[in-house]
């Protein structure tokens, strides 16, 4: 069986754990973003930041943030969960990606990974999640974002028409002194 919204939150257990990872399968109740040509999207969930989670057909996952960007994330349901499990920091990633560069990408999780604060709790929710849903880790997370946003051709809209830009920063770790450090 497919991993699926309605198969993770029937364990109680995976959707604790993945709170710990800010994830949250609990949608808004008022739609603030349209997609061209969906209809009626279907939100399965939101992070801390206000950002949302759509389950695009066939199975893409869509993250809207409450900034303004947005794309696709993750060709399934199952890399989506993938993705935050081995890299919970992603949208750190894509903030520091250089404009979308992959190289850029890679050096922002390993360092990302460097400075967690808890990394020992990060590490069982980890391990926890992928127990509880049978999951196996991910090949390459950040290529697989990385492939899967610039590939995105989902158009977002603010409840003004006007239209969410790329997921893709233009900072650097170099921008940032802690994160400059830990690369080193």
């Amino acid at each position: 069986m497919p991993l699926s919204p309605e198969v993770v939150t029937s364990n109680h257990e995976a959707v604790a754990w993945l709170v710990s990872l800010d994830v949250f399968f609990a949608p808004d109740d008022e739609p603030w973003f349209t997609i061209d040509g969906i209809e009626a999207p279907r939100q399965i969930g939101r992070d801390g930041s206000g950002g949302a989670f759509v389950l695009l057909p066939p199975q893409n996952v869509l993250y809207v943030s409450s900034e303004g960007r947005a794309g696709i994330i993750a060709d399934t349901f199952e890399a989506f969960v993938q993705l935050v499990i081995a890299r919970p920091y992603w949208l750190d990633v894509l903030k520091f990606s250089g404009g979308g560069d992959l190289g850029e990408m890679r050096r922002a999780a390993e360092a990302l990974e460097a400075t967690l604060d808890d990394e020992n709790a990060i590490n069982e929710a980890r391990e926890k999640i992928r127990k509880s849903l049978d999951l196996d880790e991910a090949d390459d997370p950040v290529g697989a974002l990385y492939e899967a946003i610039a590939a995105s051709d989902a158009i977002v809209r603010a409840t003004d028409g006007s239209p969410f830009t790329t997921l893709f920063n233009r900072f650097s770790i170099d921008n940032n002194p802690m994160l400059r450090n830990a690369a080193a």
